[in-house]
């Protein structure tokens, strides 16, 4: 699923449930030491992908430690990011020499619980993701909303340092080719030492399942990065509710 939503650059490693035995480092060992089992077994399956993934980049196994604020720690010269939900778990990395940051996340294909819309998209995005989903009802867009705004802050905080409110972000979707641009209404993202104020990214969904990544590539210029989606875009034929706090995008996976 990975692979519908990353470029080459980025490896990845995924897995739609727990693996039957996971080793952890000791200093990750003791952060779910009195974590219920199913905390445990997703907490392990994803740092196994993690590991796979480095692997492939010829990394030798390493504690996938959470910083100041869960994101999670890389070795020198990786960048990467982690997700997991109900049936998936997957961790992807790249060099930080090609990619900047990216941002994946993975969330069950149902609709947002109740009253949880308001909190995820800002005024203007409502009544287009309501005429979205008068278009094609087979997609939760909603739910997508949010794995894109989860996808953007994973993607922002390693650069920006600082944390991204879900009306700091609004999406534009394009669903025929399964891509969308968030821009950035909160300033604190330096490329090029240029402010950015969109980013870009891809969405899939499969197996019940919706999964989105945001890249911010070493070689993007700050002006296609920055370059606002026309709102006639919108008119084309298009919550892991538990990582919700207040208005701020939180989740690291």
């Amino acid at each position: 699923m990975l692979g519908s939503v990353l470029p080459s650059a980025v490896v990845w490693e995924e897995e739609f449930g727990d693996s039957a035995s996971v080793e952890l480092f000791p200093e990750e060992a003791v952060l779910v030491r009195d974590a219920v089992p199913r905390r445990v077994n997703e907490f392990g399956t994803v740092r196994e992908c993690a590991r796979r993934s480095l692997a492939r980049l010829g990394v030798a196994p390493v504690p996938i430690l959470p910083g100041t604020r869960g994101e999670p720690r890389w070795p020198p010269g990786i960048v990467g990011s982690m997700t997991h939900c109900e049936g998936f778990r997957g961790a992807a990395v790249a060099w930080s020499r090609d990619i900047a940051s990216f941002g994946i996340d993975a969330e069950p294909h149902e609709p947002l619980p109740p009253g949880l819309l308001t909190k995820v998209a800002r005024p203007e995005e409502i009544p287009r993701i309501a005429q979205l989903g008068r278009r094609d009802p087979t997609v939760q867009w909603g739910r997508l909303t949010f794995s894109a705004k989860e996808a953007v802050y994973k993607a922002w905080f390693p650069l920006a340092r600082r944390r991204l409110g879900f009306h700091d972000i609004a999406i534009t979707f394009d669903p025929l080719v399964r891509h969308f641009r968030a821009r950035l209404y909160a300033a604190g993202l330096v490329l090029h030492g240029q402010s950015v104020t969109t980013v870009s990214g891809n969405w899939t969904d499969e197996c019940g399942l919706i999964c989105t990544a945001v890249v911010v590539e070493r070689n993007h210029s700050c002006d296609m990065l920055a370059k606002p989606v026309p709102m006639a875009e919108i008119e084309r034929p298009a919550v892991s509710a538990g990582r919700l706090s207040g208005d701020c995008v939180r989740g690291h996976g």
